[in-house]
């Protein structure tokens, strides 16, 4: 299968590391147009200049906006106006017992990883829809299903991606664009491995081995039993954003290593 997205443009929210510049990184090597955003000029400067650096023929811009806010939305839409692609993977976590999290912690992970998403979508949309075709991408997680005790407020969000993906695709029929989830599981971004680097030093294992260790302990359902790579699961959302994909909406797609217990 050749993935063939040469003419689109695709804005990737929170893609100046991790997860998302994999995304951003297999779109363009797809022949997509890739539109960079980050919260500081700094990281997206450094994103761009990386993307470049590994795919020197790609077609790429930046933005600096904050999307958790109206004001960063403002921001995207004046530096890029339209976009036949979106993948909503802004986002943030982060350990906390239900009985310390306050307020205000809820309310900045609904803005940071659901409402951001929302407005975005809510911006770009409608020019799919005149067109006739749009893939629209919400990044959500193996804890909207299997919600961890310990981070309840984050596993909320990731929920709430999956009934807006859903319903959203449902709002769209018979318009050529298509609204899906994908579910990724431990995955070793920039952020994990800064959180399993104790372990790994502690116990003098590479940075792939306590990874392995982490899933094998926390998430021991895992079919694959290890922690998967960001490329893994940006192939999944590559694939969702393709022509070839035109028969696939409303979908919550799993690159979680099967650590949902569930045949459905």
């Amino acid at each position: 299968m050749l993935i063939d997205l040469t003419g689109k443009t695709a804005i990737v929210t929170g893609s100046t590391a991790g997860i998302g510049f994999a995304i951003a990184q297999g779109l363009a090597a797809s022949g997509a147009t890739v539109i960079i955003n980050g919260r500081k000029q700094e990281s997206v400067d450094s994103a761009l200049k990386q993307l470049k650096e590994a795919l020197p023929k790609a077609q790429v811009r930046g933005v600096a906006a904050d999307l958790s806010t109206s004001e960063g939305l403002t921001q995207l839409q004046a530096a890029e106006p339209k976009a036949d692609i979106l993948v909503n993977n802004l986002g943030i976590y982060g350990q906390k017992d239900f009985f310390e999290t306050s307020d205000e912690l809820w309310q900045e992970f609904f803005d940071v990883n659901v409402l951001s998403g929302v407005r975005v979508a809510r911006a770009y949309v409608p020019a799919m829809v005149d067109q006739g075709w749009g893939r629209v991408v919400f990044i959500s997680s193996e804890s909207g299903l299997n919600i961890p005790s310990d981070m309840i407020h984050y596993g909320f969000t990731k929920s709430a991606n999956l009934s807006i993906a859903r319903g959203l695709a449902k709002r769209l029929a018979g318009t050529g664009v298509t609204v899906n989830a994908v579910l990724p599981g431990p995955t070793m971004s920039e952020g994990v491995a800064e959180m399993l680097k104790p372990m790994a030093e502690e116990k003098g294992i590479s940075m792939q081995e306590a990874g392995d260790k982490f899933v094998k302990a926390k998430r021991p359902s895992s079919i694959i039993q290890r922690i998967a790579s960001t490329e893994e699961v940006a192939n999944m959302v590559v694939y969702t954003c393709s022509p070839q994909a035109s028969a696939t909406t409303g979908a919550a797609l799993r690159v979680e290593g099967g650590i949902v217990d569930s045949i459905g």
